[in-house]
């Protein structure tokens, strides 16, 4: 085509005025019943071809799509029809002039549609209208003014890329059923561990379904290089283990020990050392600093906290789903200083970088560990006498075994934007995040959750409304502000007009966490969330 991802431009889209407008082109005349695209092809765009008699399969092989005998034309006009829904659905979702969400209530959609399974197939007419039904409410997580999640966006390239990985539709186990799929996971895991330090790439790691799996990975992982025997053996085999991690991490069991890891100098006297190194009866295996907490975008002091793992040998993970993505940044990526020492990372594209769901990665410092950890050696599939190199079998290194392809979004969009892309559409969300903060810090009817400049795109605040703002009972205030945040968080889905996210954190009542991850999101989608709260909290 000629055309190339612009950071500049594709982070400005909005910010500027639009170029004149050429003047419009006369359509070329064509034949009659030709598809319209003025040359010699093979396109279907022009036959006319109905659904309404036509199924996807059947016994008499007749009026069916692919496999079916003569199906190929049909198959061809029935996946145009399928595209033309997804591009306008992709078109609309840019719209400002639209709406994110169209919300009903469960019953309602329950109702709107019938989503019941029968026995009897369904026409292809149908599954039409169910795949309008289906996006017509689905949230437009593309829309410049959704704010919701730490995934927000949609990234052409790394959508055309999700095409293909389902057109391959095959499994990331072996080399022999995914031979590109599973180099470019080796290169692109490769190049990962380059940016997080690690001499010369070295290393190993698996693309996973999510950060708590990969995270998962890292604690089994440090299990078994302190004590391999559990493999065999199991858990009876081992004492009583404890993990450490931030007292913010996103999701809490009793069989963690949360500690405040900012204070890391009073974290080594608790330890005892003989005859084994134990805390309160058990035995620290795996320490797990979080860069960028999911609520307060925090950072831990990854530098202070690898001195004490090494003191005491043990396992040093960084859980980097949310903030990993800021080491592709040249002005961001010193919050993660000491990251090159962790034993493992979690990094999830999918959010700062704005990969397609899902595409996270657990990266491994020491080479071969996830094979002898995870190894069950399934002989139907990892056959030892196969003629390539076996070390591109990946499957024999993961819990899963078989793996969905996440590799190919990331790979191509990498291909697409570069590095600096990436840098450039990182940078941009912060310095959004940063006009947001500085905009409404010292704004009336605003209060900031923590002090200080926001070390990530979270920023937390409460609204308060003129009703409450100037209230002396603090404990009335304090639970009358607790129901502000949900209640604008409602009437923005009832309007459809913007969505970000509240939560109460510890003795903290319910606030809002802004997260800017949209590479669509403009200065101007910034101000208009302002404004909107301010809109629908003014009579709380």
């Amino acid at each position: 085509f000629g055309i190339y991802y612009s950071p500049e431009a594709l982070l400005n889209v909005g910010e500027g005025e639009k170029p004149n407008e050429p003047a419009a082109k006369q359509p070329p005349q064509t034949a009659a019943g030709s598809c319209g695209c003025n040359k010699s092809c093979t396109c279907t765009k022009g036959t006319d071809v109905g659904f309404s008699d036509l199924y996807s399969t059947g016994k008499q092989r007749k009026n069916y799509l692919l496999p079916a005998l003569d199906g190929d034309t049909k198959t061809m006009t029935f996946l145009q029809e399928v595209v033309d829904i997804l591009m306008a659905y992709i078109v609309e979702s840019f719209d400002r002039e639209t709406k994110v969400i169209d919300f009903h209530y469960p019953n309602e959609l329950l109702q709107l549609n019938n989503w019941e399974l029968q026995d009897e197939p369904a026409t292809l007419d149908d599954i039409l209208i169910s795949c309008r039904a289906t996006l017509k409410y689905a949230i437009k997580t593309a829309h410049p003014r959704y704010f919701n999640q730490l995934s927000t966006g949609l990234d052409m390239v790394g959508l055309a890329a999700d095409w293909l990985t389902s057109t391959a539709n095959t499994n990331m186990f072996t080399y022999e059923v995914a031979p590109v799929f599973v180099l470019l996971e080796y290169v692109t895991l490769k190049k990962m561990r380059e940016i997080i330090g690690w001499s010369d790439g070295r290393g190993d790691g698996i693309f996973s379904p999510g950060g708590a799996i990969s995270n998962m990975y890292a604690m089994l992982l440090a299990r078994f290089k302190m004590f391999p025997e559990v493999k065999e053996k199991g858990m009876s085999s081992v004492p009583k283990l404890v993990a450490f991690t931030s007292e913010h991490v996103r999701t809490q069991t009793d069989a963690l020990f949360l500690q405040s890891l900012n204070q890391m100098s009073d974290f080594p006297a608790q330890f005892s050392s003989s005859p084994q190194l134990s805390y309160k009866g058990f035995v620290p295996f795996f320490v797990s600093a979080t860069a960028g907490t999911t609520v307060y975008g925090a950072f831990d002091p990854l530098i202070a906290i690898s001195d004490i793992c090494k003191k005491y040998n043990v396992w040093f993970h960084v859980d980097g789903a949310w903030g990993g993505s800021l080491l592709m940044s040249r002005r961001h990526r010193w919050k993660l200083d000491g990251v090159e020492r962790a034993n493992s990372v979690t990094w999830n594209p999918h959010k700062m970088m704005s990969v397609p769901l899902q595409c996270s990665a657990l990266l491994v410092r020491e080479e071969g560990l996830m094979q002898s950890c995870n190894q069950m050696h399934a002989c139907y599939l990892f056959q030892q006498d196969k003629h390539y190199d076996l070390s591109y079998d990946t499957g024999d290194k993961a819990l899963q075994c078989g793996r969905h392809v996440d590799i190919f979004k990331l790979w191509l969009m990498w291909r697409a934007k570069g590095t600096i892309g990436f840098e450039a559409q990182i940078d941009k969300c912060l310095e959004l995040s940063e006009y947001l903060y500085n905009k409404i810090k010292d704004r009336e009817g605003y209060q900031m959750v923590f002090d200080g400049k926001p070390q990530h795109t979270n920023v937390c605040f409460w609204y308060l409304p003129p009703g409450i703002r100037y209230m002396e009972d603090k404990e009335e205030k304090k639970k009358r502000l607790h129901k502000v945040a949900p209640v604008i968080k409602a009437r923005m889905m009832e309007y459809g007009t913007t969505m970000v996210s509240y939560q109460p954190q510890g003795d903290k009542v319910n606030f809002f966490r802004m997260v800017i991850s949209n590479p669509a999101a403009t200065f101007e989608d910034i101000d208009f969330l302002i404004e909107e709260i301010e809109r629908l909290g003014h009579d709380l």
